[in-house]
């Protein structure tokens, strides 16, 4: 993760979908354009909806990294949808 500089971090593991896109959504309300954000999440539904409902909501995906726990960390960028 070190090519980009995290601005904030949001947990999500203990919550289930479609929680789990409104707790990210909220995370990225409080940036700033250009702020990136590290969601940390489980496997399943979270890794297949919460990436495809940020990019709708315009936001640049930067990268999904998989962790050796069986979670996932997705890097976002917030832009001005």
């Amino acid at each position: 993760m070190a090519e980009f500089r995290i601005t904030d971090t949001v947990d999500i593991t203990d919550v289930v979908c479609p929680v789990t896109f409104v707790k990210a959504k909220v995370a990225l309300e409080e940036l700033e354009e250009g702020d990136i954000l590290s969601i940390h999440m489980n496997d399943g539904e979270p890794v297949q909806n919460v990436p495809r409902s940020i990019k709708e909501e315009g936001h640049r995906v930067l990268k999904l990294i998989h962790n050796e726990d069986g979670t996932y960390d997705l890097i976002v960028q917030k832009t001005e949808a």
